[in-house]
């Protein structure tokens, strides 16, 4: 597949680039407060919108899945997260402002979609909130105080079916949890009691020797194991696995990439894992029989 430049007319540097569900649009999240709507396709692409309304460099773009229409979750260093909403095509607007946290929002990230429309958001103040939509238009909001207490860098949510589950044995219970990356070097899981988040792994994952920079949870492919992915400013990133609920989360090495290591995230199929380093380079790997990860493809600038 030949790689497509798209000039995005942003006056600064772009932070995040989210494609949506169906491929045909990404939105870009940028140092010059703005997000951009492009619509790409057969090697061109159009500017559609300009949405404007953070005071400060957005970090993250987040697509909500298109059963609750078109929406977009932002998050900036001023500290809010917007909620936008298409009505007519390519018109914008904020449907809702949320202004719970005392400093930078660094990640946000839609839980999947049989949770409902569920917005995660970690923060530079040390708190992870949880917005849920209630039918009425309003909003729920769920915290995680101190979830990591010198910032939380981002977030990721764990498949709502746990590992290893049948689909075809009848009514599945969904499962609420999510990952969390931070300052303090950790990783760290929580899952939803009875409407309390409480931290589901004794220790916190504790491999890195740096900020994690970015976390994310694989998709679940009907394999016995969860697994999440986290890419530190050590250089390395570290893929984590866990049977059974209950056991303890095992660590391991998938590479030391000697710079700063910005994201990861995983292919749909769950089984590739995209690589961003601060060596301006990004990776594919792939886990082979044997549980080495290799590499297996260098995406060309």
């Amino acid at each position: 597949m030949p790689s497509q430049k798209i000039e995005t007319g942003h006056e600064d540097v772009v932070h995040d680039v989210q494609m949506d569900y169906y491929g045909k649009r990404v939105a870009t999240a940028s140092s010059d407060h703005t997000i951009k709507i492009i619509g790409v396709g057969n090697n061109t692409s159009q500017h559609l919108a300009k949405l404007t309304g953070h005071q400060g460099p957005v970090w993250q773009v987040a697509w909500a899945h298109p059963k609750f229409g078109s929406i977009l979750a932002s998050c900036s260093y001023d500290g809010h997260v917007i909620i936008w909403k298409e009505g007519n095509q390519n018109e914008w607007t904020k449907a809702h402002v949320f202004e719970d946290h005392q400093s930078s929002v660094n990640s946000v990230a839609w839980a999947p979609h049989e949770l409902g429309l569920c917005l995660a958001c970690g923060s530079s103040d040390g708190n992870i909130s949880v917005f849920t939509a209630r039918p009425d238009g309003g909003w729920e909001t769920s915290r995680i105080d101190q979830a990591h207490p010198v910032g939380v860098t981002s977030v990721s949510w764990a498949p709502s079916t746990a590992p290893g589950a049948l689909v075809g044995s009848g009514l599945l219970d969904h499962v609420q949890k999510l990952c969390s990356g931070g300052c303090d070097n950790t990783v760290k899981v929580w899952k939803l009691y009875n409407g309390v988040w409480k931290m589901d792994c004794f220790p916190a994952l504790q491999m890195h020797t740096d900020w994690v920079r970015d976390v994310a949870w694989a998709p679940n492919l009907g394999l016995p194991k969860s697994t999440i992915a986290s890419a530190s400013q050590d250089g390395k990133v570290i893929i984590w696995t866990v049977g059974k609920e209950g056991d303890k989360w095992d660590g391991k090495v998938l590479h030391d990439f000697k710079a700063a290591v910005w994201r990861v995230t995983w292919l749909l199929t769950g089984n590739i894992l995209a690589i961003a380093d601060g060596n301006n380079n990004v990776t594919l790997w792939k886990e082979a029989v044997d549980g080495e990860w290799q590499q297996v493809t260098t995406v060309e600038p």
